[in-house]
């Protein structure tokens, strides 16, 4: 049994096929069998050309219009080179769940109160970072602004993981409960000890004068511990005692 706290590599290629009609499709485009070149064809290829970089534009952003299941995965740190790249410090690295930064068509950027969003143009990692070129991000001075920015991905746009494997934030929030039933607490947050990871679980508990606390237990997510994780019914389930 594995997790992944952001992501795992997992993209989907576009295939050519024939068409009936005998053009061939390139993806999203398709190759045009003749060339006209009356008023409403240049018309037309305006108003195509116009919407490709209105599309490839950075947008303002509200709350109302962000997404709903956005998950915060780094933060732009810096520019990269002279022509408009970011360096993000990923939360994840690209072994454990960077691809989330990788693969997504659009980040949401926060700073402060101002929310943007620029679809990912190129994304690659270098050394312990990841590198971008996103859409309106023409020069240095723009990236540069954009320092300070956290960076999220909506979570549908995160790649696909093997059946063991989970992402970090899918497990906080999860009821725990041992092998008899009890119920130990929820999963509040995940821990990396380098070795492995480690459910961080609260509970409620009272101190030595009868107030109410919270309780912390540390579980490593290895399989000789977590048996089940069911997702579905918001539930891990441990070999633990609740006096361990």
């Amino acid at each position: 049994m594995s997790e992944r706290d952001s992501g795992s590599s997992g993209r989907a290629k576009a295939a050519s096929r024939a068409k009936a009609s005998g053009q061939v499709s390139f993806g999203t485009f398709v190759r045009k069998p003749v060339e006209r070149t009356d008023g409403k064809a240049r018309e037309a290829q305006a108003n195509v050309a116009n919407a490709g970089s209105e599309a490839a534009e950075m947008r303002i952003e509200t709350a109302a219009s962000w997404p709903a299941d956005a998950v915060e995965v780094g933060a732009i740190v810096d520019a990269y080179g002279l022509k408009g790249w970011v360096k993000v410090a990923a939360h994840a690295d690209a072994g454990r769940g960077g691809e989330a930064l990788l693969s997504a068509k659009r980040w949401w950027l926060m700073k402060g109160q101002e929310r943007r969003s620029a679809p990912a143009l190129q994304a690659k990692t270098h050394s312990d970072s990841v590198v971008a070129r996103l859409g309106g991000v023409a020069d240095r001075d723009v990236a540069l602004a954009l320092r300070g920015s956290r960076v999220y991905v909506s979570r549908s746009e995160f790649p696909a993981l093997e059946a063991d494997e989970f992402y970090w934030v899918d497990l906080i929030g999860l009821d725990v409960v041992n092998l008899t039933g009890l119920n130990l607490g929820k999963v509040a947050s995940m821990i990396d000890n380098g070795a492995q990871s480690v459910l961080r679980i609260a509970y409620p508990a009272t101190d030595k004068n009868g107030k109410p606390v919270v309780g912390e237990r540390l579980i490593p997510f290895v399989g000789v511990f977590v048996k089940t994780v069911d997702q579905a019914a918001r539930q891990i389930v441990v070999d633990w005692e609740a006096d361990y």
